[in-house]
């Protein structure tokens, strides 16, 4: 292999890290779906966002999941709707609530009947912190047992996330051979992966001020995933870091700089 790679070297005249920035694949998270968009109605985690995010070939569809008092599973990225408690009310009680674009609070259910159309997009699933342990299990369980009964629960169609850690800790003890991957920076990449925890999923300005949350992540053969990148430079400092996921709310200007930079877009499958 060495000397195949000295021999690629001295015919093109690239270098090594040329060579490995020509490897790398890079995948695309669409944050809380394609919402930005006039097809999408500028509706964060709306089932119009999700399809946006399926049509145009984004590798992943992040969203958010809070449950509420009688263990349903909403779609909505605050713990509050209207200054009422998710975790406190009953699921009927938000059906009154509209998105941007018209649409109702998705269901876990709405948004997973959509999600199997198309079996090429991962589903990045965020689960909110809740309120302690025992309702973040519960969430966890009822997350995993909503994604059986949609023939959904494949390493290959969902990945896991969250601010919680416990969350992380169950998810990586019930969804062995899943991706979970932590939101918060406040834990070395050594200690996680004592819980099974195998990704990170670290705010740009982080990893890039501590680079050795990247390094000890890449030591750990931990996926790694940033948030949110939505700035050019900053879409262009990760891109030269190295990560594997880019979560953005401006997709498709990752794809356009990816494309610029000659960094091959990873597709699910």
């Amino acid at each position: 292999m060495k000397r195949i790679l000295t021999a690629l070297i001295m015919l093109t005249g690239l270098s090594m890290a040329d060579l490995s920035a020509q490897e790398k694949e890079i995948a695309i998270v669409a944050h809380r779906g394609f919402w930005n968009c006039d097809q999408a109605g500028l509706a964060k985690n709306s089932i119009a966002g999700l399809v946006q995010a399926q049509e145009n070939d984004f590798w992943g569809s992040e969203f958010d999941v809070n449950m509420s008092k009688d263990g349903k599973l909403l779609v909505f990225h605050d713990g509050s709707v209207d200054g009422k408690s998710i975790e406190k009310n009953l699921a009927s009680e938000f059906e009154y609530y509209r998105l941007k674009n018209g649409e109702p609070i998705p269901t876990v259910d709405q948004y997973l009947e959509q999600a199997k159309k198309y079996p090429e997009t991962m589903l990045v699933y965020e689960l909110k912190v809740h309120s302690n342990k025992k309702a973040e299990s519960k969430a966890v369980r009822l997350s995993i047992e909503k994604l059986k009964e949609y023939d959904l629960f494949y390493p290959e169609r969902v990945m896991f996330i969250s601010f919680s850690k416990h969350i992380c800790k169950e998810f990586a003890k019930l969804a062995p051979g899943f991706t979970v991957q932590y939101l918060e920076g406040d834990t070395r990449p050594d200690e996680l992966v004592k819980y099974g925890i195998n990704g990170i999923d670290i705010r740009h300005s982080v990893l890039r001020n501590h680079p050795t949350m990247f390094n000890d992540a890449r030591k750990n053969n931990m996926s790694i995933n940033t948030w949110t990148v939505n700035k050019e430079a900053d879409i262009r400092k990760m891109i030269e870091l190295g990560v594997d996921q880019i979560t953005s709310d401006y997709p498709l200007l990752v794809r356009q700089i990816l494309q610029e930079m000659g960094i091959k877009e990873k597709k699910a499958r």
